[in-house]
């Protein structure tokens, strides 16, 4: 049985394939060089898109980490026409950026149990 994949989840899809071409192509700002879109959800109505990135070998706290927040808020226009112009959609998403801490918190809590079963008792 085939599933379905609903339209805001499309969407979704084809933004992340957007910003990643327009991030490794077209963007000149060494700030957003190792940036990587982890993944974007877009609501229901198309309105807005979340967009969740991660920087290699960088956590949030890195100002590394903080100055790609602020480039990519600060061009999150551009990514925004960019967008709009590639996709032809009628109404283009509002993008928002936050940084992805599911591999920090994964590798955290890995350590923790690690460090639990090799305890010793």
């Amino acid at each position: 049985m085939s599933e379905e994949i609903s339209r805001p989840n499309r969407v979704a899809l084809e933004i992340r394939k957007t910003l990643m071409e327009i991030l490794q192509r077209e963007t000149k700002d060494p700030r957003l060089a190792s940036v990587n879109i982890t993944e974007c959800k877009v609501s229901k109505d198309l309105s807005i898109a979340t967009v969740y990135f991660t920087l290699i070998g960088v956590n949030e706290q890195d100002p590394a980490a903080q100055d790609a927040i602020t480039a990519l808020k600060k061009a999150k226009g551009f990514f925004r026409s960019e967008i709009g112009k590639r996709m032809k959609l009628r109404l283009t998403p509002e993008i928002r950026f936050f940084y992805d801490t599911v591999a920090e918190n994964a590798s955290h809590i890995e350590d923790l149990i690690f460090k639990a079963l090799h305890q010793p008792k």
